[in-house]
């Protein structure tokens, strides 16, 4: 019978600077320092932490760890218009649980998603819970080199917000 090996705790003097709530679920040593899983958010070596919500996407290849995020291109009424950053990637030798938490706390982040087809390329319309905010955070992403189209995409955040309210208790 195999036994399962915990890993160590995280040494103080490695420890991102946690908010009062925050706690550790999962981390890892990659070449530039400490990727580290909180229940708010993901902590990457260089940079502040990173909300679930913010996390566009994250891929584990079963070395190497890459994380999109996205940035605010504008506000709208009622949503928010993002794209994705560059992405970020870190060599993982011992990742422990750590791609498991990243996958499933970004996953569960989303409480809507879904892609609609414009006439000149396509939107995805996503509703994230965020750590800490009653209801939900909706977002519009464009497909690349679709142009910018407020009225259908906020007709389609509108529906959307219409159909997760049927299914929001």
């Amino acid at each position: 019978m195999a036994l399962f090996r915990r890993k160590p705790k995280l040494p103080a003097d490695r420890r991102p600077a946690l908010d009062r709530d925050e706690r550790i679920l999962a981390w890892a040593e990659s070449g530039g320092g400490v990727v580290v899983a909180t229940n708010r958010g993901l902590w990457l070596p260089g940079h502040d932490r990173l909300g679930w919500h913010e996390i566009h996407k994250a891929a584990w290849s079963g070395r190497e760890l890459t994380v999109t995020a996205a940035t605010v291109v504008e506000e709208q009424e009622g949503y928010t218009v993002v794209a994705d950053k560059l992405p970020l990637s870190y060599l993982l030798l011992d990742p422990g649980d750590l791609p498991h938490q990243v996958r499933a706390r970004v996953t569960r982040s989303v409480a809507y998603t879904e892609h609609h087809a414009l006439p000149d390329g396509g939107v995805r319309v996503v509703a994230r819970r965020v750590s800490g905010v009653d209801g939900l955070t909706w977002t519009a992403r464009y497909d690349s080199d679709t142009p910018p189209a407020p009225e259908a995409v906020a007709d389609l955040v509108a529906a959307a917000r219409a159909t997760a309210e049927v299914f929001t208790p």
